[in-house]
C-alpha cells in the first residue's frame, strides 16, 4: 500500500496525517519531499500523525531522523503523535525515542507548540 499523506493546518501548525507504510522506495521519498517542502515554505511547527502507519522500515526511520535534523537546522520543530505500540517499541529499541518529541494525541501535539 502506498503512503497517503494528508496535510492540514491547525493554529499555525502543519499536521501531516500518514496512512500506509513508510518503507524504502516511493513511500519514504514522498514523505521526504513533503517534509522538505514544508520546511522550505518556512513552516516552523510540524506534526506527523502516525496513527494509521502500518509499518516502517530502517529507511523510513532514516527519513524521519533526517527530517528532524533538517527541521532543527531551519529553526523548526518536528513532533510525532498517535504512535502505535509497535512503533513506540521501535523508537525505544533504536534509541530514537530520545530524539523525537512524541505526544499521545494530535491535540496534545498542537497544544504543546503554544507553550
Amino acid at each position: 500500500m502506498a503512503l497517503k499523506i494528508t496535510n492540514s493546518e491547525t493554529n499555525g501548525t502543519s499536521v501531516m496525517k500518514l496512512d500506509g507504510r513508510i518503507v524504502v522506495g516511493e513511500e519514504d521519498n514522498a514523505l521526504r519531499d513533503k517534509l522538505k517542502n514544508l520546511i522550505a515554505e518556512g513552516k516552523k511547527q510540524i506534526i506527523l500523525n502516525m496513527s494509521r502507519v502500518e509499518s516502517i522500515d530502517s529507511s523510513g526511520l532514516g527519513t524521519l531522523f533526517a527530517a528532524h535534523l533538517s527541521a532543527k537546522a531551519e529553526g523548526a520543530s518536528l513532533k510525532l503523535c498517535d504512535l502505535g505500540c509497535r512503533f513506540q517499541e521501535v523508537l525505544k529499541t533504536t534509541r530514537l525515542a530520545t530524539v523525537f518529541q512524541v505526544c499521545n494525541t494530535e491535540a496534545a501535539a498542537v497544544k504543546s507548540f503554544s507553550h
